[in-house]
């Protein structure tokens, strides 16, 4: 393992965390800025929510390319990473066009598929297992900050300089973050990567499918994230249709998710370590599991269904980063392939929860979404305990 002495830590881990906001909040803005996008190009919103959809693909592609970070080395994913966001950014404020807003969506959702596995494996390969949940939590409030900082800046630079400005930013941003990234993450030597001469490419899947606690979490991955955005996708349309709320309060309602999960983050990073990351992702997924099935009798006020939805956010983020960082050591030899993967069955958990949500919601509302979520929780918890029953750490 390679040197983690705390000076060759806290510069990367800070410096990653600020450049990962930067691809956070290029991943998520053009949900809440649809409409703004669909006038600025002179097309129709479904056109635009269209190319939110096909973004996804991006995390399967994310998939196919762990392996190549295992031998290419973390630091040279991480940089490339940055470098398709900032390239993919800068397309649309030179030549703006449906074409190649698409192009600039499809390459920031490549580039945080690449940068994410690489990251986290070389967060797992730099940082003991028994101090890695403080690392990971950190580096994970840069998908909070997303929402808390990064979206609301976009909605002012959006308003002041018009549709294309924020693509501009973030494509400089990228750009600054692949020059800083070559500076603030020391250089991979070919005796300091985790496993150079791994298994040939295809090898490295078999070894992933083959292994049972990697298997579980896979499986939960996609569980857990398909509850999510089962609630997710109708959250909005329940508040508003048994309180009233307008745009405004449902932007607030999305700032209060945001402060719910940054809340998830600090306490991984708090105690998770303390408790044990098996021992607090079991408890956390149980408190997830019963904070869906609560949600449905919590709607007789508007102060009870947003505390709920607070508990319900906070209780799965906590959950999933702590798994997040149980996860970088099941595969030790191919951690950005066993990552790449957690990413990828995730995001086909979230596409079937987007879709199923929709439909749960018009034909049971609330209780049943409550209720389908709790359920495949309940099955996410289910792979966790198969996968990890006689697991431990190696280090």
């Amino acid at each position: 393992m390679a040197d983690h002495s705390p000076s060759t830590i806290v510069v990367p881990i800070i410096g990653t965390t600020l450049f990962r906001l930067v691809l956070n909040t290029a991943r998520r803005f053009a949900y809440p800025f649809a409409p703004a996008l669909s006038r600025g190009l002179g097309v129709s919103l479904s056109s635009v929510t269209s190319l939110i959809a096909i973004n996804q693909i991006t995390a399967l592609l994310g998939l196919f390319i762990g392996p190549f970070s295992d031998r290419l080395g973390y630091r040279n994913m991480m940089v490339f990473g940055m470098a398709i966001l900032g390239i993919g950014m800068l397309t649309v404020a030179f030549s703006p066009s449906y074409i190649t807003v698409m192009i600039a969506l499809l390459m920031a959702g490549l580039g945080k598929s690449i940068f994410d596995p690489a990251v986290q494996a070389w967060a797992g390969d730099r940082v003991p297992y028994h101090r890695r949940a403080v690392v990971i939590g950190l580096l994970e409030t840069s998908w909070s900050a997303s929402t808390l900082i990064g979206i609301p800046l976009v909605a002012v630079v959006m308003n002041r300089f018009g549709w294309q400005s924020p693509f501009m930013l973030m494509g400089v941003l990228g750009c600054i973050g692949t020059v800083a990234l070559l500076f603030i993450i020391p250089k991979e030597t070919e005796k300091g990567r985790t496993n150079p001469h791994s298994a040939a490419y295809f090898g490295t899947f078999l070894q992933l499918l083959s292994n049972r606690p990697a298997l579980g979490t896979l499986g939960y991955a996609f569980f857990v994230s398909a509850a999510n955005d089962n609630l997710f996708v109708v959250y909005g349309a329940w508040l508003e249709k048994n309180f009233g709320l307008g745009l405004v309060a449902l932007g607030l309602g999305t700032s209060l998710i945001g402060i719910a999960e940054l809340a998830g983050e600090g306490l991984t990073a708090a105690i998770s370590d303390r408790i044990g990351l098996k021992r607090a992702v079991l408890v956390g997924l149980c408190c997830s599991g019963l904070s869906y099935l609560l949600l449905p009798w919590l709607g007789t006020s508007l102060p009870a269904a947003l505390t709920g939805l607070g508990i319900l956010f906070f209780t799965f983020e906590f959950t999933l980063v702590t798994s997040l960082t149980l996860s970088t050591e099941l595969l030790p030899e191919n951690r950005a392939t066993m990552m790449a993967g957690f990413f990828a069955t995730a995001g086909i958990g979230r596409v079937v929860g987007a879709l199923m949500g929709g439909f749960v919601w018009q034909a049971e509302g609330i209780l049943g979404t409550g209720c389908i979520s709790g359920a495949l929780t309940g099955l996410g918890l289910l792979c966790m305990v198969f996968g990890l029953k006689k697991w431990k750490p190696v280090t």
